[in-house]
């Protein structure tokens, strides 16, 4: 019998220009949209006053871009970085160039843009990932560049899969 568990990706198995269509997507609710406004205390009327927001641009309330962002970096986590991830290092080039309302589903895909072996942490490496979020009408909603200290292959895994113990 073999146990699968799903898991991120080793250093070793991510390669420039690979792309990961990560799904299911996510339906935005208007709790999602409250409970990030609130906790993060980002107070702007155009997520939480539905009257305001009926006046302005999009005649409604607009997600939280943070949290559009956090759901299409979560999004990407099962498929690249769950348990294999040391940690975030950073994002650079976020833009939201549509809004994300209320109901609206975001999907995810994510490009890998560089890889390389850290030079001061044996054992672990650098991944430039970029990733990109689409709303079901397939309009771009978010872009992100993140850098992240992602784990290399086990040396016992190594040892295991050539049959030596």
């Amino acid at each position: 019998m073999t146990v699968h568990r799903r898991r991120g990706r080793y250093l070793e198995e991510l390669q420039v220009g690979d792309v990961f269509e990560h799904r299911p997507g996510r339906t935005i609710t208007e709790a999602d949209n409250l409970l990030l406004t609130v906790l993060s205390m980002n107070t702007q009327s155009l997520h939480l006053d539905a009257e305001y927001a009926a006046g302005q641009e999009f005649g409604q309330r607009l997600v939280n871009s943070m949290f559009t962002l956090a759901t299409v970096v979560g999004l990407s986590v099962a498929d690249l970085t769950d348990g294999t991830t040391v940690g975030n290092l950073g994002f650079e080039k976020v833009t939201f160039p549509a809004p994300v309302l209320i109901g609206d589903t975001v999907y995810a895909s994510t490009e890998v843009v560089s890889v390389r072996p850290s030079r001061s942490r044996p054992g672990q490496g650098i991944v430039m990932f970029e990733h990109s979020g689409r709303n079901q009408r397939d309009v771009l909603v978010c872009t992100a560049r993140r850098a992240a200290l992602v784990l290399s292959r086990p040396a016992q895994a190594d040892l295991h899969r050539s049959g030596q113990r």
